[in-house]
């Protein structure tokens, strides 16, 4: 059965030393509050971390939709523990919106990342650049879908606009109620291969999602008149396999996405200004009053638009902030560490004293 979800003999030597220790292989297609389901050889089982896997992995090492696990099963109860996660070859991260420190991993080992927006009102392409780099970051190939095209007055124009944007990616424009570039969609994910759908909420992805099975599986709403703002439909991330042979993952909605050590991810939706920036007479430019740089000539010609300077300008700020706060915090945890280890040695000269008296 897990040949179904991915499984591949790059993945079978990956996971030969878990198979020496008893394992069995699976695959998470579910997260929710009470753990996880993954498939496996014997179907799709109810599952839960180890304690010692909950107790010693970092923030980013929890299992997540779409990673291998190594698992020991209890087929009577239809149950199964997780005792490790294969390593990951791909993987959506971001930025817990609550916090700085926290990360989410939203999809792992996947191939194909369609960034999705609508083409309505909400059409915003500084969000689409924000996920752009984000999916770059990711590892796998991104793919930029406009939906709802029949919600548009003019979509050949906004998508020729978006397009200006971005070189480097597909851009596809679809119309899930009109059936317009829904096979050139499905043509984007090969048999074996996992794609996951990333966007703001109400976007359409769960419309989506029931294009590429042929069924209506997720439920879905329209947009709200009053604003054409969507309106949050998925509450879960889940691995669901294609017809065609290839899996896809649905994930709720992100009206933010925080970016982790994602310069590469920005580099590639901003590589025009990297090119700019190479160009400058001095390699310290700062892009400011200095002469010959190229970048103030691309702002004063027209060549680059001041709105998309700043908005990298922006992106590249959040990612060195996000940076020194990180460190700041490892050298909290460090700090923490010495201290109770000064605390335990103190202790135990104290009982060494106590016991030579």
């Amino acid at each position: 059965m897990i040949e179904q979800y991915g499984w591949s003999d790059a993945w079978a030597t990956a996971f030969a030393p878990q198979a020496q220790a008893g394992h069995a292989p699976g695959r998470v297609v579910l997260q929710h509050r009470n753990g996880y389901v993954v498939a496996t050889n014997e179907g799709e089982l109810q599952a839960k971390a180890s304690g010692r896997l909950r107790h010693e992995a970092q923030e980013v090492d929890h299992p997540a939709v779409g990673d291998w696990v190594a698992l020991s099963l209890n087929l009577q109860d239809r149950t199964a523990t997780i005792h490790a996660v294969l390593r990951r070859r791909t993987a959506f991260v971001r930025r817990a919106a609550d916090s700085v420190r926290r990360v989410q991993i939203l999809a792992a080992n996947i191939d194909v990342a369609f960034v999705v927006t609508s083409m309505n009102a909400d059409l915003n392409p500084r969000r689409i650049q924000r996920f752009l780099a984000a999916a770059w970051e990711s590892g796998a190939r991104p793919v930029l879908v406009l939906t709802k095209s029949d919600l548009s007055a003019d979509p050949q124009a906004e998508a020729a606009q978006v397009a200006a944007l971005e070189t480097g990616c597909p851009v596809l424009m679809v119309s899930a109620r009109e059936g317009v570039g829904l096979d050139a969609l499905r043509l984007q994910v090969k048999p074996g291969e996992t794609c996951v759908l990333i966007g703001s909420s109400g976007v359409g992805k769960s419309t989506l999602v029931n294009a590429f099975l042929n069924e209506d599986r997720m439920a879905t709403q329209a947009i709200r008149a009053s604003d054409d703002q969507g309106r949050h439909t998925t509450s879960h991330r889940q691995l669901i396999p294609l017809p065609g042979g290839g899996l896809i993952i649905d994930t709720p909605g992100i009206r933010e996405v925080g970016l982790i050590d994602a310069e590469e991810g920005v580099g590639a939706v901003f590589d025009d200004i990297e090119r700019l920036m190479q160009e400058c007479r001095f390699t310290n430019c700062s892009h400011t009053n200095e002469p010959g740089c190229a970048v103030q000539a691309g702002l004063a010609d027209g060549t680059l638009e001041a709105s998309r300077w700043a908005h990298f300008q922006k992106l590249t700020l959040e990612l060195s902030e996000a940076g020194d706060k990180a460190e700041r915090v490892a050298k909290a945890a460090e700090r923490r560490r010495l201290g109770g280890l000064q605390k335990v040695y103190r202790a135990t000269k104290r009982n060494d004293r106590g016991g030579a008296d």
